[in-house]
């Protein structure tokens, strides 16, 4: 059974409008009001949270290409890692404290894991985002 399988109905019909809502962020009109929406009414965008920061929220990828796929987004506006300056240090604070946080929770230091920031043509939503990642499903409940 996968893990979208394994749910409850409520939380499956949750992951399908994530998926429309990460389509739609590709637009450059609702990037803006995403942004808007993950700084100022986060609590809700329609995902499973796994944690919440003031500066950003970890869920499980909609549409994941691993055992256990996170994304960690920022809730400010920024469309890639370039756009960074030193006044994100909180959001880099708070982006490793969670990978941190998530690794120990999910029992990931054993099996490995990886965090991935895509940029430039390898980045499909141009909202600045990682990915917490592992190809074993050791310990975290779900089958490959």
């Amino acid at each position: 059974m996968s893990r979208d399988e394994s749910r409850p109905y409520a939380l499956r019909i949750t992951n399908h409008v994530s998926r429309f809502t990460l389509s739609l962020a590709r637009n450059s009109v609702f990037r803006v009001l995403l942004s808007w929406i993950l700084t100022n009414m986060s609590f809700a965008i329609p995902v499973e949270r796994l944690h919440e920061t003031a500066t950003l929220i970890a869920f499980y990828h909609p549409q994941p290409g691993y055992p256990f796929h996170v994304l960690l987004v920022p809730k400010r506006a920024r469309q890639s890692l370039t756009d960074l300056t030193p006044a994100d240090a909180d959001f880099l604070i708070d982006l490793f404290q969670t990978v941190q946080l998530l690794v120990e929770r999910f029992n990931l230091e054993e099996p490995g894991y990886r965090l991935i920031a895509n940029g430039g043509r390898y980045q499909d939503v141009p909202h600045l985002h990682f990915h917490l990642i592992s190809d074993l499903a050791i310990e975290t409940g779900f089958e490959e």
